[in-house]
C-alpha cells in the first residue's frame, strides 16, 4: 500500500501551542488516515516584549500562521480561538472548532489561597485588560484590597512569578493549564459570575485554505456544532462592539440543558474600565441558534443593548 504524504500543521512554538496542536494532529490523523507533522512558526506576539494592550493584541499570534497557510507552507493551522480576529480572512476558512475545554479563568496563588482569601494589598499578575477590569470591579464591590500587575510570558513564566515570590497570584485560562497537564497548580477556579472569560476562550480554531474542499470536509469531522454556535455568538458580540481581542470585553454563551436535552442558550457580556469603577454587564437567553446567521444576530443584539448602556464610552476610556 502506497503511503500517504503527511499533512503539515502550522503551530506556534510555545509549550501550550504545541500541546494543543498535538491533540489536533492526532485527531486529524485518525480522521484522514494520514500522518500529520507539526511546522513550528514564530509569530510577532511571541517575539514582542510589549504588553498585548500596547501592541493591539488582535492578530499578533495569528498573522504569521495565516501567511504560512496562504503561501502553501502548511496545509492547516491551529489557533487559540480567542486570538483570532473576528473578521474572517477571505481566502481562509474556519474548518473546525472542536469541543470546547473549560472556559473559566483560574487563580494560581501562593499558599494555595483562594481569590477571596488573598491578603490585603495582594499583587495579582495578568496580561489581560479584561481580567484586570473584572478583578478590580469584583474587589471594589466586595471590599477586597488588590493590586493588578501587567505581565507577559508563557505559563511557566507566569506561574514562576508566584513561585519566586514576585507576585501573590496570577490569573490564567483553565483550558491552557489543562492541555499541558498543570491543573494541579490551580488554587481557585474563578466563577464566571466573578470573571467572564474572553470570547472564544477554551476553544481551538482549525483553519485552512478556502479552496481546499477535501481538507475542509475532513477537518469538519472534528467540528462541535454546539461549541461553534456558542463562540460565534460571543465573537459576534465582540465584533459588534468593535473591540479587539485585547479589549476589556468578556463574553460567554452557555448552553442550558434539561437533562440531556439542550433547550436554550444564554449569552452574557461585560465591558468595564480597567480600574473596575464602571461596568456594563447584560445577558440574553433564547433558543439555541440553528444557523450561523442566527448566532451572529444574537451577539449583535446583545452588543446593541450594551452600547445603548454606554459600553462604547468605557472602551474609549481604556484606549486613552
Amino acid at each position: 500500500m502506497r503511503s500517504k504524504a503527511p499533512l503539515r500543521l502550522g503551530t506556534r512554538r510555545s509549550r501550550l501551542a504545541l500541546a494543543q496542536s498535538g491533540l489536533v494532529a492526532d485527531a486529524v490523523s485518525q480522521v484522514t488516515g494520514r500522518p500529520v507533522e507539526l511546522v513550528e512558526i514564530t509569530t510577532y506576539g511571541d517575539t514582542s516584549r510589549e504588553h498585548l494592550a500596547q501592541i493591539g493584541g488582535t492578530g499578533v499570534f495569528v498573522t504569521a500562521l495565516r501567511d504560512a497557510l496562504l503561501g502553501g507552507e502548511v496545509d492547516f493551522a491551529v489557533h487559540s480561538l480567542k486570538d483570532l480576529p473576528t473578521a474572517q480572512h477571505p481566502e481562509l476558512v474556519l474548518a473546525a472548532i472542536p469541543e470546547r475545554e473549560d472556559p473559566r479563568d483560574v487563580l494560581v496563588a501562593k499558599d494555595a489561597l483562594k481569590f477571596t482569601d488573598l491578603p490585603r494589598g495582594a499583587r495579582i499578575g495578568t496580561g489581560s485588560p479584561r481580567r484586570t477590569a473584572q478583578l478590580n470591579a469584583y474587589a471594589r464591590s466586595h471590599g477586597l484590597d488588590i493590586e493588578t500587575v501587567p505581565i507577559r510570558g508563557n505559563i511557566d513564566t507566569r506561574v514562576g512569578f508566584v513561585r519566586d515570590g514576585e507576585l501573590d497570584a496570577v490569573v490564567l485560562a483553565a483550558a491552557g493549564l489543562s492541555r499541558i497537564g498543570r491543573l494541579d497548580d490551580v488554587t481557585d477556579f474563578l466563577s464566571v459570575d466573578t470573571v467572564l472569560p474572553a470570547p472564544g476562550q477554551g476553544a481551538l480554531a482549525i483553519e485552512c485554505a478556502a479552496d481546499n474542499a477535501d481538507l475542509i470536509a475532513a477537518l469538519g469531522e472534528l467540528d462541535d456544532p454546539f461549541t461553534r454556535v456558542a463562540v460565534t455568538a460571543e465573537r459576534s458580540l465582540l465584533a459588534a462592539l468593535e473591540a479587539g481581542c485585547s479589549a476589556p470585553v468578556g463574553a460567554l454563551a452557555d448552553l442550558l440543558a434539561d437533562g440531556q436535552i439542550v433547550k436554550e442558550m444564554r449569552l452574557r457580556g461585560i465591558v468595564g474600565t480597567t480600574d473596575g469603577s464602571r461596568t456594563v454587564q447584560l445577558s440574553t437567553t433564547g433558543p439555541v441558534p440553528e444557523t450561523h446567521d442566527q448566532a451572529l444576530a444574537l451577539g449583535r443584539e446583545l452588543a446593541a443593548e450594551m452600547l445603548a448602556q454606554g459600553a462604547a464610552g468605557l472602551m474609549g476610556e481604556q484606549a486613552k
